[in-house]
């Protein structure tokens, strides 16, 4: 087991927030209807993608019948729809959708994870939660390190969870913290860090997010991490 499967493991087995905690568990048990059949995740939601990534993408939280359900970052909800379409239109992802978490999705060179790991009450998580969870992020950008080279990071939730984490894994971050903005750009130490809006029903059903925002966003990180295909 390599140190990221490792790492991967034990973020599963975390309890660290009894809000969160009982709320994926409870979500897990009374299941939505459409659901009914299926057995939920109902725990922490690890990242996704190979650990050698050249690019990091950075969320909030698994959907509470989403990746609280499928057990894998932005998988089995709209949101999620979104991104692998995007991840597929710009040839980062093997399929266009990403259902459950055997359907065989396979992301080339890129990492989803998330700031916080488990689902939150209204898609909520407090501040408390983010940096209780912190550790966990910290340690992750600390493995991928020799390898990633870009980060894009989906909101200002995020972005304010994952600025700090990147000081604490050993970059140079600005002060005062860069603001968090759809298509900014922030170069670090052999990292470019890109700003994009969230892929939530809320920005994508208003047009606030395009596809079209999005794939030039991911289009413009890749080619930054070095990923060409």
């Amino acid at each position: 087991m390599d140190a990221l499967d490792d790492l991967d493991r034990r973020i599963t087995g975390c309890r660290a927030c009894p809000r969160l905690v009982d709320w994926r568990e409870e979500v897990a048990r009374t299941k939505r209807a459409a659901f009914a059949d299926q057995t939920y995740w109902g725990r922490p939601v690890p990242g996704f993608g190979p650990p050698d990534a050249r690019l990091l993408i950075v969320g909030l939280a698994p959907a509470a019948h989403g990746g609280n359900r499928t057990g894998r970052m932005f998988t089995g909800d709209r949101s999620g729809d979104v991104l692998y379409q995007a991840l597929y239109d710009v040839g980062l992802a093997s399929q266009p959708t990403s259902v459950a978490a055997d359907d065989g999705q396979e992301l080339y060179g890129v990492r989803v994870t998330a700031p916080v790991h488990c689902a939150p009450p209204a898609n909520r998580p407090t501040p408390g939660e983010r940096e209780t969870c912190r550790a966990w992020l910290v340690r992750e950008l600390g493995l991928l390190r020799p390898t990633v080279r870009a980060l894009v990071v989906l909101g200002a939730f995020g972005w304010q969870a994952t600025l700090p984490a990147l000081r604490e894994a050993g970059w140079a971050v600005p002060r005062p913290r860069p603001p968090f903005a759809h298509g900014t750009r922030v170069a670090l130490d052999g990292l470019d860090v890109f700003g994009c809006f969230h892929v939530s029903q809320r920005n994508t059903f208003t047009g606030r997010l395009t596809p079209a925002m999005l794939r030039d966003v991911l289009t413009t990180a890749a080619g930054a991490a070095g990923l060409t295909r």
